[in-house]
């Protein structure tokens, strides 16, 4: 097998830490976006819907960010799922939102859009990962 270049080794690096990047961004606009329309959803859901969108959504980069900082893959695999988990959760809870009127169509779109973009990248990290603990 043929060893990599230490410059190649580099480059490589560069690109997974942007991608990793561009998903921690993702996720951020992500949570920024349910704080900012949730402030409009009726008062009695307070406690019901938008205290739960919002621990979904703040869960998803937060358990990012804290499987990125564990060594080993394996426990980085755990909280990179758990997010996943949580993505899933604020999607329902997006469609729960437009089925009860609480979200416009335009920002049900766009929040839906953005949680597939998250989904999937944040897929390919948990995919890349699961597979170099298997080789």
């Amino acid at each position: 097998m043929k060893q990599k270049s230490k410059k190649a080794q580099e480059h490589e690096n560069m690109k997974a830490n942007g991608y990793k990047e561009n998903l921690r961004n993702k996720m951020d606009e992500f949570v920024h976006f349910v704080y900012r329309v949730t402030k409009n959803f009726p008062k009695e859901e307070l406690y019901g819907v938008v205290s739960q969108i919002r621990r979904a959504s703040l869960s998803i980069i937060l358990n990012y960010i804290e499987g990125y900082a564990r060594r080993k893959p394996a426990v980085q695999l755990n909280f990179f799922e758990i997010a996943y988990g949580s993505l899933k959760e604020s999607k329902y809870l997006l469609d729960f939102s437009k089925k009860e009127n609480y979200l416009d169509e335009a920002d049900y779109k766009y929040g839906i859009a953005l949680a597939e973009e998250i989904g999937a990248m944040l897929w390919t990290e948990i995919s890349s990962l699961d597979r170099s603990m298997h080789l």
